[in-house]
């Protein structure tokens, strides 16, 4: 095992694959070796000293690629330094009870059931209606900013995201 750190992301549209390359940055300029690789592309964890996992939410939950690369690697992920980040568009809702009432960090427990993090990261995604996929959800999402619930557009907070990923510099080495 080496002292290289894997950043590994599951994504949907784009956002979370952004997060993962500015944690991953932000590692490198710490003089830390890292790797950026999609969930699915990860044959193994055992060539790495840390790992940072991070998923886009989907009805309240990390992916079913992440959950399933968390089962895979269980074992391993458990032996060693682990982050893990979230990213959803319900930290970006504009009613500021409405988020607290989500309760987001919740949303990582069957992560904590299966491997615990050192750190975790809780990030706001991009709004792009056109990427979403499903019609009746693009519908969803066209009435919930036509009535002020969201705004379109990009809200991750890149100073938040450099923010935790230089204070994961320390704990994953």
């Amino acid at each position: 095992m080496s002292g290289k750190i894997l950043v590994t992301y599951a994504s949907r549209t784009g956002s979370t694959i952004g997060v993962a390359e500015a944690v991953a940055q932000t590692l490198i300029d710490h003089k830390l070796e890292v790797d950026v690789l999609p969930m699915q592309d990860v044959a193994s964890v055992a060539p790495y000293h840390a790992v940072v996992a991070g998923s886009a939410i989907q009805a309240g939950a990390w992916l079913p690629e992440a959950m399933q690369f968390l089962k895979t690697h269980q074992r391993q992920l458990n032996q060693k330094p682990f982050a893990a980040f979230l990213v959803c568009m319900t930290l970006a809702l504009k009613n500021e009870s409405m988020r607290e009432q989500a309760n987001v960090g919740n949303w990582l427990q069957p992560v904590r059931a299966l491997v615990r993090p050192i750190s975790e990261g809780l990030f706001a995604g991009i709004l792009d209606i056109s990427k979403v996929p499903s019609f009746s959800e693009r519908m969803k999402f066209r009435v919930s900013v036509l009535s002020g619930v969201w705004s379109e557009g990009d809200h991750r907070d890149w100073d938040a995201i450099h923010t935790w990923a230089d204070e994961l510099s320390d704990l994953l080495q």
